[in-house]
């Protein structure tokens, strides 16, 4: 009787292990932050004002990052997309995401703001 207890327990704490392992296995599948165009465009996002305005997933004064990478990362042609946003970034905008102007952004580079697009699209969910 003590085998099949001990037995049992040793199984249930496999078991619990097992199941643990996947499902860390399937978040570092997930993980993006070593991702190069993650921490570039982080990094840039950081240094500059984005982030006065913008959160990941709350709104603030302008949409969630994740709001504006759902509704991009579904268009089909990434590089129309990056172009389109990174040119919005630098010069500026409004109307897309309600009344409140986005302000231009003129002294970013177009790479850099491609960068920081790509670093948005990513945190698609």
């Amino acid at each position: 009787m003590k085998k099949l207890i001990v037995v049992s327990l040793v199984l249930i704490a496999l078991t619990s292990c097992g199941g643990n392992a996947a499902k860390e296995d399937k978040n570092d599948a997930n993980d993006i932050t070593g991702n190069p165009d993650y921490q570039k465009g982080l990094a840039i996002v950081a240094k500059n004002d984005c982030l006065t305005c913008h959160k990941i997933d709350e709104p603030l004064t302008g949409p969630p990052y994740r709001e504006v990478a759902n509704k991009y990362a579904v268009i089909p042609n990434r590089d129309s997309v990056l172009d389109y946003l990174s040119k919005k970034i630098i010069s500026g905008g409004m109307g897309v995401w309600g009344q409140i102007p986005m302000l231009p952004h003129a002294s970013l580079s177009a790479d850099d703001a491609k960068a920081a697009v790509k670093y948005i699209l990513l945190l698609k969910k």
